[in-house]
C-alpha cells in the first residue's frame, strides 16, 4: 500500500515530469534529427532525379528505334501475282492500307502465319516479306467457271454450279453463260438449272479455251444444250458436247481470222479429216 501511494504522488505531484515516447529524439539530439531529415530529403530528390534521367534515356532510345524502323523498313517494291478480278493497286490497298501499312516489319507481324480472307472473289492472300523494302503478295482467287446475269447483277459460279459471288462488276476472263433457265439465286448454293451437268460442260470449255490462250465473251446454250461461243461479233457454233476438246483445239488456228468480223463459223460437224469450216458472214 505504501508503494502505491508513493507511486501516485510521483505521477501527480511532479509538474516537471515528461513522458518520452518511442521514436522521439532525446533532449540534446535535435541537431541529429535535423541532419536525418535533410538526408531523407536529399535521398528522395536524388532518386527522383535518377528516375527522371532514366526515363528520358528510355524515351530517347525508343524514339531512336522508332525512327530507325520507319526509315529503314519502308516498302518500296511490291510483287503481286495470281490476281484477275482485282487490279494490282486494289490488292496493294487491301494489304497495305492503314497506318504503318508501308512498313515491312509491321506487315511481317500483322500477317505472320496467316493470310487475308473474307474478301469477295478471293480464297486467301499470302503476304511474304522478301526483304526489308520488298514484299510479295500472292492472291488465290476462287475458282470461277462462269457467270450469269440476274436482276442487274453478275452471278458467278464455280465448277459445281455453286454461286460463289454476286457483283455489279464484270470480271475479265470469265465467260458469261446464257440460255440457262432458273428462277432464283442463293449465294453458296447450286444455281437451280434444269440440267446440272451443264456446269461440267462450262468448266471443260473454259479450261480448253484457256489452254490455247482464248477467252470467249459468252457461252450460249440453246434449248437442246447445243453450244455456241461468242467472240465479239463472231459466233462459233460447236453443236453438242461431242468432240468439244478437238473442236476447240482446231479453233485456235481459225480464231485469229475471225477477229473484227461479224458472222457464224459452223463447227457442228467434226471429223479428223475436216480441213475447213464454213463462215456465214453477216
Amino acid at each position: 500500500m505504501a508503494h502505491r501511494k508513493n507511486h501516485r504522488k510521483l505521477n501527480t505531484g511532479n509538474t516537471h515530469l515528461r513522458l518520452v515516447k518511442n521514436g522521439d529524439p532525446e533532449p540534446g539530439d535535435r541537431k541529429s534529427a535535423g541532419v536525418r531529415k535533410e538526408k531523407l530529403r536529399f535521398n528522395k530528390g536524388r532518386r527522383t532525379a535518377i528516375l527522371s534521367v532514366t526515363l528520358l534515356l528510355l524515351l530517347a532510345v525508343l524514339a531512336g528505334g522508332y525512327e530507325y524502323i520507319i526509315h529503314n523498313y519502308t516498302v518500296t517494291t511490291v510483287y503481286v501475282e495470281g490476281n484477275v478480278h482485282y487490279t494490282n493497286e486494289e490488292i496493294m490497298e487491301m494489304v497495305m492500307g492503314g497506318r504503318f501499312g508501308h512498313n515491312s516489319l509491321f506487315l511481317a507481324l500483322k500477317y505472320k502465319d496467316k493470310g487475308m480472307e473474307d474478301i469477295p472473289f478471293i480464297q486467301t492472300m499470302d503476304v511474304e516479306i522478301e526483304a526489308k523494302d520488298t514484299i510479295r503478295i500472292t492472291v488465290y482467287e476462287k475458282a470461277l467457271a462462269g457467270y450469269v446475269s440476274y436482276l442487274g447483277r453478275y452471278v458467278y459460279f464455280d465448277k459445281d454450279g455453286i454461286v460463289v459471288e454476286t457483283s455489279t462488276e464484270q470480271t475479265k476472263g470469265i465467260p458469261q453463260v446464257t440460255g440457262l433457265k432458273f428462277d432464283h439465286v442463293i449465294l453458296h448454293e447450286v444455281l437451280p438449272v434444269e440440267n446440272p451437268e451443264v456446269f461440267d460442260e462450262v468448266l471443260d470449255i473454259s479450261q480448253q479455251l484457256g489452254k490455247y490462250s482464248m477467252a470467249a465473251d459468252k457461252i450460249y446454250f440453246d434449248a437442246d444444250y447445243n453450244i455456241t461461243l461468242l467472240f465479239g461479233d463472231a459466233k462459233v457454233a460447236l453443236g453438242n458436247d461431242q468432240y468439244i476438246d478437238e473442236k476447240i483445239m482446231k479453233l485456235q488456228y481459225i480464231l485469229p481470222n475471225l477477229i473484227g468480223k461479224a458472222g457464224t463459223l459452223d463447227m457442228r460437224e467434226y471429223s479428223e479429216d475436216t480441213k475447213s469450216y464454213s463462215f456465214d458472214q453477216n
